[in-house]
């Protein structure tokens, strides 16, 4: 039998829950009657406003323009009026402008027109990918034309598609292989053209079996030369070091990039946008998000443009089927805990959980049962770095290679006294980067 392909060290095997959302088809969110549409939807510096408090906007319009290297566009989601520009503070926490948009009651319809993409260079395609606001939507929203940029002396080898979605209860990477596969497919080979790679993969777990079949076949038919690989069910597996390690048996050396190693990753979602944004022209305003858990009435899959409040995705899905203990942001391991309903989605989103009431657990000391240290998938120390960062040694933590942690959450799920390790590396991060 063959083995199949995994990461080796580390990782862990949380109940993936996504049966509460992954036979729901994607949905279309009825326009809310206000969007909040920030100036921080991805990874770097806030982009700069174009647009004043009651000016009118079209939908795809740039309303706000990357104001440094790591930065993006951003764009209308609708039609309309802005009513205001105040601040807002998002699910991560970080505080930034945002325009409160009032839409139309009349939408134009969606772009149609298709343009042919193979016929254009490699620099129109970058160009387009940075106008249109393209970002990774995996969750790190990492400015896509920053990423496509090789910089000279520099090749890829790989260009890996990450269709893993190992999250728990998220399934809107899922659902867009299933019914955008094509599109998908598509938006993989613009990627591979852009940075130029001798191979395209994308890495799928085995736990989407039918995303497999139904990918590959759309591969085999059209012809495009796409390499599916099943990969086993595993936690972290859609980080791009593990993915990596995976699909093309090469490990990331600390400090370095995926690029060091030939390879470029992206997230099945921003293949699609790529998709959307070359062949349709249309610019990043809208993405799909899982809206699921225990305590949602009606879990859903759904389409919604940037800048939806949550409070709108709720009431869409049926509110609540029962109180809950907590809501996330993302996913379970590594999303972030709601206070506000009332906050808007971002391009990163992926995902809206509501999950039920846990049973409290109380902290007890470390005993070095060395379970962290097992399930660390990039082979740190954890009970180590906690203890370093506890007693206010940030810097021993930083020289012991606290930034190489991933926030994973691993280390916090396998520990049996319920120590807030990733919360303590966060922590250590933030105040080790001051010394």
């Amino acid at each position: 039998m063959q083995k199949v392909p995994t990461f080796s060290k580390g990782g862990v095997h949380p109940r993936d829950q996504k049966v509460f959302s992954c036979s729901k088809p994607i949905e279309r969110l009825p326009l809310p009657t206000e969007l909040l549409v920030s100036l921080s939807q991805h990874l770097g510096a806030p982009a700069k406003a174009l647009k004043a408090k009651g000016d009118t906007v079209r939908r795809g319009e740039k309303i706000g323009e990357a104001s440094g290297f790591i930065s993006a566009n951003v764009h209308s989601p609708v039609s309309g009026t802005i009513k205001d520009i105040r601040k807002v503070t998002l699910a991560n926490s970080i505080k930034c402008d945002a325009f409160v948009i009032v839409p139309d009651p009349e939408q134009e319809s969606e772009p149609t027109e298709t343009f042919d993409w193979k016929s254009q260079d490699k620099s129109d395609l970058l160009r387009q990918v940075k106008d249109l606001g393209i970002v990774g939507l995996g969750g790190a929203t990492f400015p896509s034309h920053v990423k496509f940029s090789i910089p000279a002396g520099k090749s890829v080898d790989a260009f890996v598609v990450n269709g893993v979605e190992c999250e728990p209860y998220l399934t809107a990477d899922y659902r867009i292989m299933l019914e955008k596969g094509d599109e998908v497919l598509i938006g993989a080979m613009i990627g591979s053209k852009i940075i130029g790679a001798k191979r395209t993969i994308i890495g799928i777990e085995m736990n989407k079996v039918d995303c497999i079949e139904h990918l590959s076949s759309l591969a085999k038919e059209k012809g495009y030369p796409i390499e599916i690989i099943g990969l086993k069910v595993k936690y972290p597996q859609g980080d791009e070091k593990q993915l990596l390690k995976a699909t093309i048996h090469k490990e990331i050396p600390s400090g370095k990039l995926p690029l060091d190693i030939g390879a470029v990753v992206a997230n099945v979602g921003t293949c699609h946008a790529l998709y959307e944004a070359i062949v349709l022209h249309k610019s990043l305003y809208e993405r799909v998000i899982s809206i699921t858990g225990e305590c949602i009435k009606e879990p859903k899959n759904v389409l919604a443009p940037i800048g939806t409040k949550f409070s709108d995705l709720l009431a869409f899905c049926g509110g609540f089927s029962a109180e809950p203990g907590k809501l996330v942001s993302g996913g379970p391991m590594m999303g972030f805990s709601l206070f506000d309903v009332d906050t808007p989605m971002v391009k990163g989103s992926s995902g809206l959980l509501a999950l039920p009431a846990q049973k409290k657990v109380k902290n007890s000391p470390c005993i070095n049962c060395g379970r962290c240290v097992a399930a660390c998938p990039i082979g740190l120390m954890p009970s180590h770095l906690y203890r370093y960062i506890t007693n206010g040694e940030y810097e021993e933590a930083m020289q012991h290679s606290l930034m190489d942690c991933k926030e994973c959450g691993c280390c916090s799920y396998v520990c049996p006294a319920h120590l807030p390790l990733v919360h303590g590396m966060k922590t250590g991060k933030k105040l080790g980067r001051k010394k």
